[in-house]
């Protein structure tokens, strides 16, 4: 069904005469079900849970029966008798289930007139593809008197933003054994919430390393419930890291969160020699972000630590993503990695970095992964870009981590990706000796506890 495009004219009364009729066809997508699921509440697990689905009546998801009713009220509303048409009374009977990808024709036939009042009575019809009645039914409307030709008003274009992949990773990651978690100076409503939430969820044991009273006042404040939460008191910012640190480093904390400290001195304590989480590895940062309008998941790194990393640094970079992305169960990554071209420029470092990783990929010095560049962004993610310029690569198109040449670009990247096209973005700092969960203000829940299943997940698979 089109009618942006249409011009729309009633008929009045008057011109209306016994088997007229009129009618329009649609193709219900999930779409379609999805969207009048949000818009009527109507959240029934017959129409959006494919799981209950299959065990229900019908096997399979089927469109609520308003919504193919509604066919009926377009076919009334712009075609007969159209634009000015009161709707007054409506009788369905429902015959059979409307699937996803069903062609449902709505059709309308006159079979009485009343010209008191101008009320027209219709015998409605809705039959799919096959020809099947799905519904029938009796609609009382009231004609319109006066002619009415007008242009279709263009409708807004509708674009559902699903962040499935966060919300399988939460039902992955939840365990009967939450992950002991140290929270450093968690003195704000953020760094409290992604606590309470993390712990209510079952995915951490929390830890809260800070000033006993502050942290109570502010729970106190935000009204979060923190009485079963272990607190060790350390009087200031820096201090709260050295013992949150100090907690990962004794074994009995799995894993540290960033509360109200600037991420420099949180990681000053980790890179530590002898006190700290050290392992070898370069420390380095990655977001990992669902984008609605991406089929996949797409890891993002380093936005948050390494400013300005050359090589040796980049080389980190891409082993630590390969790490988190097998733990998030990718078992063979592709991995862009990015400049503004996609051609090797002894200009641009960046392309040099690019050419240089995929050669040592090619020597054996990065495993596990498909590794090409450099691509430029449009040429990662997009097969339809990456054709136009005739590049063939197994990782154009399909990316699933992109490695950018320095912070500000993965920074404004990610950020990008979250605030102008819904993004959800969990972020996560590797190569210490335990995850460390990093949340911003800008996260909302979703995000938040996301970046905790993301250190569960990350301390599973590394035992």
């Amino acid at each position: 069904m089109d009618i942006n495009t249409e011009i729309l004219e009633n008929r009045i009364f008057a011109e209306i005469a016994l088997g007229d009729s009129a009618s329009l066809s649609k193709t219900i997508s999930s779409d379609d079900i999805a969207l009048f699921s949000y818009i009527s509440g109507d959240v029934n697990p017959a129409h959006l849970d494919k799981d209950y689905a299959a065990s229900d009546l019908f096997h399979h998801i089927i469109a609520q029966g308003v919504l193919t009713a509604g066919l009926i009220s377009a076919v009334l509303g712009t075609k007969l008798p159209g634009p000015g048409t009161i709707y007054l009374g409506q009788e369905l009977r429902f015959h059979a289930p409307v699937s996803p990808g069903d062609t449902i024709t709505a059709k309308v036939i006159v079979t009485e007139l009343i010209p008191e009042k101008h009320r027209v009575i219709l015998d409605c019809h809705c039959f799919n593809q096959d020809g099947k009645d799905v519904l029938s039914g009796t609609a009382t409307v009231q004609a319109p008197t006066e002619k009415i030709s007008r242009p279709a008003i263009a409708l807004p274009e509708v674009r559902l933003l699903r962040h499935e992949f966060l919300r399988n990773l939460l039902t992955k990651a939840t365990s009967d054994t939450p992950l002991p978690t140290a929270i450093a100076y968690p003195c704000d409503e953020t760094s409290l919430l992604a606590v309470t939430e993390a712990a209510a969820r079952g995915l951490i044991t929390p830890i809260l390393v800070g000033p006993t009273s502050l942290i109570t006042a502010k729970a106190a404040e935000y009204k979060l419930d923190i009485s079963a939460f272990r607190i060790e008191e350390a009087a200031s910012s820096s201090a709260a890291a050295k013992r949150a640190v100090a907690l990962a480093h004794e074994g009995i904390a799995k894993a540290l969160m960033k509360g109200a400290l600037h991420t420099d001195e949180l990681l000053h304590e980790v890179v530590q020699p002898g006190t700290g989480l050290r392992t070898g590895n370069r420390l380095s940062h990655v977001y990992v972000m669902d984008v609605p309008s991406y089929p996949k998941p797409l890891l993002i790194t380093d936005a948050a630590i390494n400013i300005q990393p050359d090589l040796e640094d980049k080389h980190s970079i891409v082993l630590n993503a390969i790490s988190l992305a097998h733990s998030l169960g990718i078992e063979t990554p592709r991995v862009a990695i990015l400049a503004a071209v996609e051609t090797v420029n002894p200009a641009m470092q960046a392309t040099l970095d690019a050419a240089a990783l995929c050669k040592m990929a090619d020597r054996g010095q990065i495993n596990s992964a498909i590794l090409d560049g450099p691509l430029a962004f449009d040429n990662a993610i997009s097969a339809t870009a990456a054709a136009q310029k005739h590049i063939i690569s197994p990782v154009a198109g399909q990316a699933d981590i992109l490695v950018v040449p320095d912070i500000e670009s993965g920074n404004m990247l990610a950020k990008q990706l979250t605030f102008l096209a819904n993004a959800d973005a969990a972020g996560i700092v590797l190569g210490a000796s335990v995850p460390i969960i990093l949340t911003s203000r800008a996260d909302n829940d979703r995000a938040r506890l996301a970046s905790c299943a993301i250190a569960v997940m990350m301390a599973g698979a590394h035992g």
